[in-house]
């Protein structure tokens, strides 16, 4: 199966999603929500994951706030916008699908996990599940899983690929405990039927995932 980021882009879209931000930025728009909201689950630096990192922007935000980044992304002219934007933060290139851990610090070495910006619409279709699992392993005991994702489809042609009940089992199953979810990234109250889902999931205190 091929990745529905790649099969949708071609792997060239970095410098259209770097000059969009900086468009945006200019106009003075607000880019940090998912970044703010991360840092605000956080008690005091910590070391964070931002899977599917694309052209960094998340990342670089957590890490001005004082947390340790780690982006990875299968696309590499998303890559090299990061690396130009940020070269002194690391940024690893790798599919989730096929997550090489020790690439990235080994198991268990993470406090939070955030896959924003619809990467778990844009995986290789049927690798949701496990891609799960992976970001669930990288987590220290009470380590959370932030993820955002639309319900109702992306852009590029891309459906709605994964419900918000297929998520919630996928994280149980991965052994996560739901901690709270909301239809967005000011915490707007989740309703069933939203087209929209910001989830939070950590791991036990005590038990690695």
């Amino acid at each position: 199966m091929t990745n529905r980021w790649l099969a949708n882009t071609g792997g060239t879209r970095g410098p259209e999603y770097a000059e969009r931000f900086r468009r945006l930025a200019a106009e003075g728009r607000d880019l940090h929500g998912e970044a703010r909201f991360c840092h605000d689950l956080l008690a005091e630096p910590a070391r964070v994951l931002d899977a599917g990192c694309g052209t960094g922007r998340v990342a670089i935000e957590l890490a001005r706030q004082g947390h340790e980044v780690v982006g990875v992304d299968l696309d590499a002219s998303m890559l090299a916008e990061a690396e130009a934007a940020a070269p002194g933060l690391t940024w690893v290139l790798d599919d989730l699908a096929d997550l090489d851990p020790l690439q990235l610090g080994g198991r268990g070495s993470f406090d939070l996990v955030v896959a924003a910006g619809n990467v778990m619409i844009f995986l290789t279709p049927g690798s949701e599940a496990e891609v799960v699992r992976a970001l669930a392993a990288m987590l220290r005991p009470g380590g959370i899983l932030v993820a955002g994702f639309s319900l109702a489809g992306g852009p590029d042609g891309v459906g709605a690929t994964i419900t918000a009940a297929d998520y919630e089992d996928a994280c149980a199953a991965a052994g996560l405990v739901r901690r709270t979810r909301y239809a967005g990234w000011d915490r707007e109250p989740w309703a069933p039927g939203g087209d929209y889902l910001v989830a939070v999931h950590a791991v036990p205190p005590g038990r690695g995932a």
